[in-house]
Parts: C-alpha cells; structure tokens; sequence
C-alpha cells in the first residue's frame, strides 16, 4: 500500500529532482522480514507509476537489505570509537529501576549499560552514546534550524540482539554511501533526525539537507491513520480517481501555486514550486475536494479521452452486465453527457447499466417516491404516445409534454415516474436522449412491466 502521506513526499521528492537535475532514489527497506513481501514491493511501484512516476524517474528501486555488510561495519566502527555500547538491558528493566528511584517510568533509557564495558553476547543489543552536553542544530529547509539539547536524548538502539540494524542507522550508512545530499519526508521522522544527524557525525560524514513536510490530517484535526482513514492510493486508483488530479491536490497540501490557483498542471507545479515555501502547519486531507478536483479534470479530458479512462470499469468483471451485452456506441453516444455529470470514473455504471441489462434495477426507495396515485394511468397515455411517435429526443419530449398537459401536471413531475420505470432510477442522464438511444421496443417493454406492477 501506497499512503496519501508517502505519495506527497513521493511527489516533492521527485519535483525538486526535476527541478535540480538529480536524480531520486528509491528504497526500499527490507530488513524487516515480517513486514515486507515481493507483491508489497510491486504494490507501491503500481502505485508510483500510476501517478506518473514510473521507473525512467527515479534510481532503483534499490534494496536496504543489499547494504547489510556496510550497516555492520558502521556499527563496528561506532564500537570500536567508543561512540556506542553493548546494552543487555530488556525494557523491563529500565522501567524497573526507574520506579524503583522513584522516576517517571515513561522516560527513555537512563544509562545503566553506559560504562559496564560488555562485549558482545547473545541478546545484547547496541546503544549510541549520545554527547551528555550542547545542542545538535537541524538546518531545515521548511522548519528553519530546530535545535535539540543532546542531554534529553537517550543513548538510542542502533542495533538490535540479533545484530540487525534499526532504521536509524541503516538509513544513515545507505544515505552516505548512496550519495544523498537532500532528505524530504514527513514532519513525524523530525524527532529522529538528530539522532540521524549525530550518526552522520560520529561516522565523519556531511549529513544531508533535511525538509520535514507537514503531516497530513483527517477533519478532526488527526493524524492520517490506515486504520481509520481512507489513505491508500491503491483505493483512490480503483475508485476512479485520476493520477493528475490526484498529483495536483497532494501538491496543494502544504503549499500554493502563484495567483490564487489551485488546478494547475504538473509542468506549471514544476516550474513554481519551491521547497523552501513550504508551510510547517498540518495539512488537511480534504476527501470531498479531491473529489471536486478530480471532477474538474474529468470534465476537461476531451470526449475521446473520457471514454478511454472509463473503458476498464465499462468492461470489468464486476460490472452487472453480461460482457457479449455492453455495447461501447451506446456509451460513446451519451458520453459527453455523463461526463459532466460525474466526479468518479467509477460512476459510469450506474448510468449506463439499464442499457445492458434486461431489465432495470430498481431502487426501492426511487420506486416509493415515483410512484404515486394516479400514476399507472399517466404511464398508460405515455405509453400510448409512444408506441408511435417519430424516436428522437426532442419528439420523445413533446409527447410528453402533450401527455402531462392533459393530466394536469408539471413536465418535471411527470418526467420521474417514466425515469423510474425505464432506467430504475431518480437521477441520470437526461432522460429524452437516454430513451432514444435505448430504443423503442426496450421502452415500452419497460413501461408495461412498470404498469404490470402497478397492477394497471
């Protein structure tokens, strides 16, 4: 799964590489078993490249995995400087003796392991021995220079008992031998980097140039969660949201384009963008104006390209209709029509289904409001008129207009039971063009099936 919140940093990352003539590197870290798989892997790339990031736009994807021997020379190195330490103490512990000299239990690791000298065993994990005075300053390019006093940093896990690196450190040894002079990601990994930062030192290296980009946020002003939010971008693709539309929004997050615009295209983000504008306040994940969004650049596909987008929920195998019965004229006729209408590829369904199905499917609760007294003998005259008039929309409508006329009633009211009856619905395309398009011998048929119900 590819989240809303990578998908942004995704985004920055390889504008600014544009913008720079650098090149992106994409990780992938791996040396968690547990929580990586192959198809995982295939997922997020899909994801990339359905936004238009494919893999001609960045380097790799590159395996944290394959840099195992330099993590471990890293850590000898640290080892061997006294820069850290074997620790054998379990969580446990620590918080025992916190409580115990009457300390606030949640507080980090207090250093018991600091001076004992262990070597190393099996279970005892490495510590970095973090200064106990001075500051370590962050040069930011969104958050300014943040700085963090190195007393109330704890001497942090930088390998595990097992010998396994933590991300922490991993990421520092890959970022220096990778050649990364620029690291954008999301404000959370702010608190990590002036551990980052101090390993870089301890190491001799330059660290890199940080821009921690503000987290985004549900309408209740909380972090995005999977658990709770819609956030995978996997969901938003199958949904029937467009990648430009898409890209164009998460862009938006955080930062605005000149002249009080919000739908601009990729190559305008391209040339306006500048990371150092970018806002440190949370941004809020608006579902309802990517949605608008996306509406906006559905309508300004031309009509060819339209029908193009729509064609794999049109011939899906989650579609209600027997594939030999989709007919793509019938779509190409009205599609211009439908196309103003809709904010999701995926909506095309539910227009055009009672073409190619037998019969319509019909919304209970459309029926009961349709439905009312005197209506089975309004469909008979409609059906009486339309058993011979001349089958074009504007002759469709006269008639009943002539129909509604002698019943006393308003075209609109009329207008609804007859929707109901031939396409199951309240709302659609509009009406008079559908049924011309439809046919009609399926039209009365639909009429006389509705009255049959009726028992008229």
């Amino acid at each position: 799964m590819l989240h809303v919140g990578n998908a942004r940093s995704l985004l920055l990352n390889w504008i600014v590489a544009q913008q720079s003539g650098g090149v992106m590197v994409l990780r992938i870290e791996d040396t968690d078993a547990a929580r990586n798989r192959p198809e995982w892997t295939q997922g997020i790339l899909d994801a990339m490249a359905w936004l238009g990031c494919g893999p001609d736009q960045y380097e790799g994807p590159l395996f944290q995995s394959d840099y195992a021997h330099l993590h471990r020379e890293a850590i000898d190195r640290l080892l061997a400087t006294g820069k850290a330490y074997f620790c054998e103490c379990a969580r446990e512990d620590v918080i025992a003796r916190r409580s115990q000299n009457g300390g606030d239990e949640r507080l980090g690791y207090d250093g018991y392991c600091r001076d004992r000298g262990l070597g190393p065993a099996e279970s005892r994990a490495v510590r970095f021995r973090t200064p106990d005075e001075g500051v370590t300053v962050v040069e930011d390019v969104v958050r300014g220079r943040p700085a963090f006093e190195n007393a109330l940093m704890e001497d942090f896990v930088i390998a595990r008992g097992d010998g396994s690196p933590v991300f922490l450190l991993a990421n520092v040894v890959d970022d220096a031998s990778m050649g990364i002079n620029l690291v954008i990601r999301a404000e959370e990994h702010l608190s990590n980097a002036p551990k980052q930062q101090l390993l870089w030192e301890a190491l001799g290296k330059t660290a890199p140039t940080w821009a921690h980009a503000p987290i985004l946020v549900n309408e209740k002003r909380q972090k995005l969660s999977k658990r709770r939010d819609r956030v995978a971008i996997e969901d938003f693709r199958d949904e029937g949201y467009l990648p430009e539309a898409m890209r164009n929004y998460l862009m938006l997050l955080g930062w605005a384009p000149s002249g009080n615009r919000e739908i601009v295209p990729w190559s305008v983000l391209v040339d306006e963008f500048r990371l150092q504008e970018v806002s440190s306040a949370a941004a809020f994940f608006d579902i309802k104006k990517l949605r608008a969004f996306n509406g906006e650049y559905i309508r300004a596909l031309s009509v060819e390209e339209f029908a193009e987008r729509c064609r794999p929920w049109l011939e899906s195998d989650q579609v209600p209709w027997k594939p030999d019965d989709y007919d793509a004229k019938v779509f190409t006729q009205l599609a211009a029509l439908v196309q103003t209408r809709i904010t999701l590829l995926s909506e095309v369904v539910s227009y055009f289904d009672f073409f190619f199905l037998d019969h319509p499917v019909h919304d209970d609760a459309a029926w009961q409001k349709a439905m009312k007294a005197g209506t089975a003998d309004l469909l008979r005259d409609q059906l009486a008129g339309y058993e011979t008039a001349e089958w074009r929309a504007d002759e469709l409508r006269a008639v009943l207009e002539e129909v509604t006329a002698r019943h006393g009633q308003k075209l609109s009211k009329a207008q609804a039971p007859l929707r109901v009856a031939v396409t199951g619905r309240t709302v659609g395309l509009p009406l008079f063009e559908s049924l011309e398009v439809l046919g009609r011998e399926r039209t009365l048929a639909r009429l006389r099936a509705a009255l049959e119900r009726l028992g008229g």
